[in-house]
């Protein structure tokens, strides 16, 4: 089957079923469609200095679900608007996985849900082994392509950035049997790409690098207690940063087939911070207190000291797995980050001296931290986060943090209206970190259409200076990244071409020496609280 194939889709339209998430918001799209410039209507004027691609994944179900649908279930498709030179271009596809494929030509879904994995009859993906792999969760570029995976370990699916077009598996897929994890990592001054897995089975998680040229250049097993159920990973220039939390299946339970997720508030949570090809026993394992983190905002060093903000998760909510009572209910408290608390916090690992620091950035509650992917790994300043509707997987609005001075500023995107994880695509020629725009699709249910807004990344409170319509409402998504003009064609960059990048600036504009950052930041943290 091809990307011109008719597709079968067999998925109910919202009046026929009582999901709310395959309603409203979450309504599936059922067309791949194409739209040029003059084809689209434009307020504002696009910026001519915005020179790149955004592209956003979603979980957007092709057939009718077997048993209950998770909002995490829908196949993988990828909507993406193409800026250069002031004009733009939209596109959108299924990503054409094996168990989409297969489901295709069966014309019906053959796999359970993440509610239900013990109702498989055939083998499947992910830590479990028994998904249907639907590569909805991440999505990045890498050595010329998209890359998109599911959460919990996909094949490394290779889409063209021109067309979307699946192209298959990468071929280093084939030496990493239990898959992509998402929040694979792009180093962009080395064109490294860092990943990891997280198998129920001994050792329980992979790490390894694929190099700009697209070869798997280091795989080597870590070894940790027992199953985990991690979801991100860190980045800095000479390290990675593994995550070890007391967020897991019972074991127990888990050797008699039955999978169910407790947070262990007795476990102190460990970060493994390791070279970036080092193996197992290369790692310095830190502890901090029990959580969950879902996704990191960043990473760096900063002398001694290993730097990795996030996202901390102080209540973990399970799924309710075989829990068929108030399911959709429960569903929404798993999901909902208002009772999760989930919100920006800091830890600070000193590999001279083994110490370990933490405490709050914020306490409002924000999920999707982001920052400019030129400044993945080294110090940053400027963190957009997405805001939360209350009781619901819904995203209100945008964040900035501006971690050198407190100060923050926000949009929100108005009522019936919800977003997307934004990005931030810095203009050409940019001379500061935030010299760009913030981009995000955003679903307006009351008018029922869709748009790309674009923002001022310096000044997100002005609101947009630009909104494109897009041919079709469509469903609410998750993970989206920005991939460069520069990168489409692959990892070309070298330390010269990011000359414009100031590596360690982040705590100048506070009079903060970079050699005291870390006692500093704390002490201008706790004023803040």
């Amino acid at each position: 089957m091809s990307d011109h194939d008719p597709l079968y889709i067999s998925v109910p339209h919202e009046h026929e079923t009582d999901n709310p998430f395959l309603q409203g918001p979450f309504k599936a799209q059922r067309n791949e469609l194409d739209a040029t410039h003059d084809e689209l209507t434009i307020t504002g004027e696009v910026p001519k200095d915005l020179f790149g691609m955004y592209v956003r994944n979603t979980h957007n179900q092709a057939q009718a679900p077997l048993g209950i649908y998770h909002p995490f279930d829908g196949d993988g498709m990828l909507h993406a608007i193409r800026f250069e030179d002031g004009k733009v271009e939209y596109r959108n596809r299924f990503v054409r996985t094996t168990g989409f494929l297969a489901e295709q030509g069966a014309k019906k879904s053959l796999w359970p849900g993440l509610l239900q994995p013990g109702d498989y009859q055939r083998r499947g993906w992910g830590s479990m082994g028994v998904m249907k792999d639907n590569a909805g969760t991440d999505i990045n570029a890498h050595a010329g392509h998209l890359i998109a995976s599911m959460s919990q370990g996909s094949e490394p699916w290779a889409l063209s950035p021109d067309t979307l077009e699946t192209h298959g598996a990468h071929e280093w897929g084939r030496l990493v049997p239990d898959g992509l994890s998402s929040h694979y990592k792009v180093d962009h001054e080395t064109g490294d790409m860092i990943f990891f897995n997280y198998p129920e089975k001994f050792p329980h998680m992979h790490y390894g690098v694929i190099s700009k040229a697209n070869k798997l250049v280091h795989y080597v097993p870590i070894e940790l207690p027992g199953a985990r159920w991690p979801h991100d990973m860190g980045m800095t220039k000479n390290y990675s940063i593994l995550h070890d939390l007391p967020y897991f299946f019972d074991p127990k339970l888990l050797k008699q087939g039955t999978r169910k997720l407790e947070f262990h508030r007795d476990m102190p949570s460990r970060f493994g911070i390791i070279p970036r090809f080092g193996r197992s026993e290369d790692i310095r394992w830190f502890e901090t207190k029990p959580c969950w983190v879902m996704h990191l905002t960043n990473c760096y060093e900063d002398g001694d000291w290993v730097i990795q903000d996030g996202c901390i998760w102080d209540n973990p909510v399970k799924p309710p797995v075989g829990d068929n009572t108030n399911v959709f209910a429960k569903i929404r408290r798993q999901l909902d980050k208002h009772a999760t608390h989930t919100h920006m916090y800091r830890w600070m690992f000193n590999l001279r001296t083994g110490e370990t620091r933490e405490f709050s950035l914020d306490d409002e509650v924000t999920e999707f931290p982001v920052v400019s992917s030129d400044y993945n790994g080294i110090k940053y300043r400027y963190s957009y986060n997405s805001l939360f509707v209350p009781n619901e997987w819904l995203m209100a609005g945008v964040k900035k943090y501006d971690l050198a001075t407190g100060n923050s500023a926000r949009f929100e995107y108005g009522e019936g209206r919800f977003g997307s994880e934004s990005c931030i695509a810095r203009a050409v020629g940019a001379s500061a970190e935030d010299d760009g725009y913030l981009i995000n699709f955003v679903t307006d249910v009351g008018q029922d259409r869709s748009e790309c807004l674009i923002l001022r990344a310096d000044d997100i409170a002005a609101g947009p200076v630009c909104t494109i319509v897009l041919p079709e409402r469509i469903s609410v998504g998750t993970h989206a990244c920005w991939v460069e003009g520069d990168r489409l064609e692959g990892e070309n960059r070298n330390a010269s071409e990011l000359a414009g990048i100031a590596y360690g600036d982040s705590f100048r504009t506070v009079g903060i020496d970079s050699i005291n950052t870390p006692e500093a930041a704390i002490d201008f943290a706790a004023t803040e609280q």
